[in-house]
């Protein structure tokens, strides 16, 4: 099968790899992506086309796997072409959003399969989880595609917003859960309680709490989970649900976002980014004004 990517970051290159790894041609737009999306489409064996009227021309399926806040502008793109094919959107973006990318798509002549993928980057024995929803002509050829790439994949229900639903509530679990375990760590570490802190996180089996070392990885991505968080909030409003946790969580993200993909920064140094006073210190504003 010839399948298209829009656009290989590290899960969209990792899965690509997987599909030209079973046997299928997989073609990417290299036009305005940079030298380091590039490298790794070449290591991915991707097929690179120019034009992407071409590749939509050629492509049955398109997998459209990038950051939550572009979703909906790949999703512009490809429908000026009129694409008649499936079209995949796998991004962590709110049921409504996913319902709009809908609506733009089938007017153009795509069918459209709503998708999550959980878990991290297809690599060695990892293997995440690929959830689809949508018509089942469309989600049938979908996770035939993904399932013969040893991809995990389940058509989970027929109706579009159901796999969005799915990564909305399971990241505002285990986003909002890492931060607490970042909170935590800056308290042990102002009172000098770190050791105690991890070895009674160990012994009631609290595993984020523990994994200190971790904390470098939610700082690197924090950029991408800032958008996902508001993302949540927004679905949870439209719930009627409480927002306060998500639209918490994501301010704490936005403290940590200068850190995009620097995967080097101590844990200290992640801690010290989630210090209000330190942030209005990089901004050159008083953290302390004088009040009336």
């Amino acid at each position: 099968m010839i399948a298209g990517l829009l656009h290989p970051g590290q899960m969209g290159a990792a899965i690509g790899a997987r599909l030209t790894r079973s046997g299928h041609t997989v073609l990417w737009h290299p036009t305005g992506r940079s030298d380091a999306t590039r490298q790794r489409a070449h290591e991915a064996d991707l097929h690179p086309v120019e034009d992407l009227a071409e590749l939509l021309a050629e492509a049955s399926v398109v997998l459209s796997i990038c950051p939550a806040a572009v979703a909906e502008e790949v999703a512009e793109h490809v429908a000026e072409h009129h694409y008649p094919g499936i079209y995949v959107d796998a991004n962590a973006i709110s049921p409504h959003r996913m319902h709009h990318i809908h609506d733009l798509l089938t007017k153009t002549g795509a069918s459209v399969v709503d998708a999550v993928i959980s878990g991290p980057p297809p690599r060695n024995d990892a293997r995440p989880r690929i959830y689809l929803a949508g018509p089942s002509g469309a989600t049938t050829e979908a996770r035939d595609l993904l399932s013969t790439s040893e991809l995990d994949t389940t058509v989970l229900a027929d109706k579009i917003g159901a796999a969005s639903a799915l990564k909305m509530a399971t990241a505002s679990y285990l986003r909002t859960n890492r931060l607490l375990a970042a909170i935590a760590h800056a308290l042990a570490d102002e009172h000098g309680i770190t050791d105690a802190l991890i070895r009674e996180a160990d012994q009631f089996g609290a595993t984020a709490l523990a994994d200190r070392a971790y904390l470098p990885s939610v700082a690197a991505r924090a950029w991408r989970w800032e958008a996902e968080m508001r993302e949540i909030a927004q679905t949870l409003d439209e719930s009627g649900l409480p927002t306060a946790l998500a639209d918490g969580s994501a301010e704490l993200f936005h403290l940590l976002a200068p850190e995009k993909n620097h995967w080097s920064i101590t844990p200290e140094a992640v801690l010290e980014r989630l210090k209000p006073e330190q942030a209005d210190k990089r901004r050159g504003r008083d953290p302390h004004p004088d009040s009336d």
